[in-house]
């Protein structure tokens, strides 16, 4: 019954949005209440699933979104975005440019969190695709998977780290395995698939990129404009390398720890470029807050509905939707590898959170790993990788992509969708790949 419940909630919101076109932050509403109902959940406990899911989404991510577009809008209003692109440009050649962006995308993103890094290199990817003519979509799905694929199969991401605490894995040999098995699926996903969607049409939200052209004289130096753009990378980064070091004083430690809070790196960049970008480049105080301002009208929908998709995903948690799914798997003769991968992939489509998906099917098949000798730090890339599998309108980076994007829910499942599921396969082809070496 869950299934047809599942099924039906995203027929349901599919019909909304694009037969009676309404709103997606109101349909993805309706499908929750659609899912609480329907499971026969208590109707003031559906009230309560959809507020705690819209707040925990919204807690954790509404302070790096905000700041993310001010920083974005220092970038581009200053010419430190053209600036970045330009000298990316120069150096990998306009042949090469994915091969720019997917490096760029993986650096930051194993530092930050994928909705950090989305937010702080889309300015850059927008004015790259401007300067070079390409379009918007293709450059940005290159920057998309390499930050997915971080976020997926490497610590320190929260998925990755809490699934390898669960398996005892080794860190070390989990981020290095992880790196192997990135390699190829960054191939695949953020190489050879923008070449069979660069044709889809884009229309980012208004006053979300208000780009112009700058001449050489306008634009701040690469230096500043580099560092300003990358702060929120090397706070978080450092943030990471410091838990690799227990000799580290507690209290230099807790203050590294809050310099590379997200939110904290994301707030210390914004104000470094409302002085290096706005001030000292002879603009006033009150038209920097006014631009700053303005920009934030234009991201207000993209927050309301990336909270909706997470009211949705938690009813579909709290209704016990994703449980029952599970249950059908618990006694299945495969191998761990494809087991957990599998097991993953069908949370992940329930509920639509990759963490979740992958914590709840690392749950399943630990008992599997000792008795198996699987190696855990494989099970821990298996999982990692059914994760990422399929996103759909049930998940939050789902709704960030289309609409920061501005393309259709058809276009959003054709790019957004098919590149994490490139992902998924793939990195299950090269987990299974790296069992036959090592095993």
């Amino acid at each position: 019954m869950s299934l047809f419940i599942l099924v039906g909630s995203i027929l349901l919101l599919l019909f909304l949005i694009a037969v009676l076109k309404l709103n997606a932050f109101i349909s993805l509403l309706l499908a929750s209440f659609f899912v609480g109902i329907a499971k026969a959940m208590p109707l003031g406990t559906i009230v309560n699933s959809i507020q705690s899911g819209l707040g925990s989404t919204l807690g954790s991510l509404i302070l790096i979104l905000a700041f993310g577009v001010m920083l974005g809008t220092l970038l581009t209003d200053s010419g430190a975005a053209q600036r970045i692109s330009t000298v990316l440009i120069n150096s990998f050649g306009l042949k090469r440019i994915k091969w720019a962006v997917l490096v760029t995308g993986f650096a930051v993103g194993i530092a930050m969190f994928y909705n950090a890094g989305f937010v702080v290199l889309i300015p850059m990817i927008y004015a790259i695709a401007v300067n070079t003519k390409l379009p918007f979509i293709y450059l940005g799905i290159s920057m998309a998977s390499a930050l997915s694929i971080t976020h997926g199969f490497l610590p320190p991401h929260p998925g990755p780290t809490a699934i390898a605490v669960i398996f005892k894995a080794d860190i070390g040999k989990t981020l290095l395995y992880g790196m192997l098995v990135a390699i190829p699926s960054l191939l695949a996903a953020g190489i050879v698939f923008p070449e069979f969607i660069k044709n889809i049409k884009t229309n980012p939200p208004k006053g979300l990129f208000e780009y112009k052209t700058f001449n050489e004289t306008e634009m701040p130096s690469f230096g500043i404009s580099f560092l300003i753009a990358l702060t929120p990378v090397i706070l978080m980064g450092l943030a990471t390398l410091s838990s690799f070091f227990v000799s580290i004083d507690p209290t230099l430690r807790a203050i590294i720890e809050f310099l590379g809070n997200p939110t904290t790196a994301m707030l210390i960049a914004v104000l470094l470029g409302i002085v290096f970008l706005g001030i000292r480049r002879g603009k006033k105080i009150e038209d920097v807050m006014n631009k700053l301002g303005s920009s934030m009208s234009s991201v207000t929908m993209i927050i309301l509905i990336i909270g909706a998709g997470g009211a949705f995903k938690q009813v579909l948690i709290d209704s016990g939707i994703g449980t029952d799914v599970a249950v059908f798997f618990e006694h299945s003769t495969l191998s761990p590898l494809v087991l957990g991968w599998l097991i993953a992939t069908i949370i992940r489509i329930a509920l639509g959170s990759a963490t979740v998906a992958g914590l709840t099917a690392a749950g399943i098949v630990q008992p599997l790993v000792a008795s198996s000798g699987i190696s855990p730090e494989l099970m821990v890339l298996s999982i990692g990788a059914g994760s990422l599998m399929c996103s759909h309108v049930n998940d939050t980076g789902f709704w960030m992509f289309k609409e920061y994007f501005g393309i259709s829910i058809k276009d959003t499942f054709k790019s957004w969708t098919a590149m994490e599921t490139i992902v998924g396969v793939v990195g299950l082809a090269g987990v299974m790949v790296l069992n036959l070496l090592i095993s």
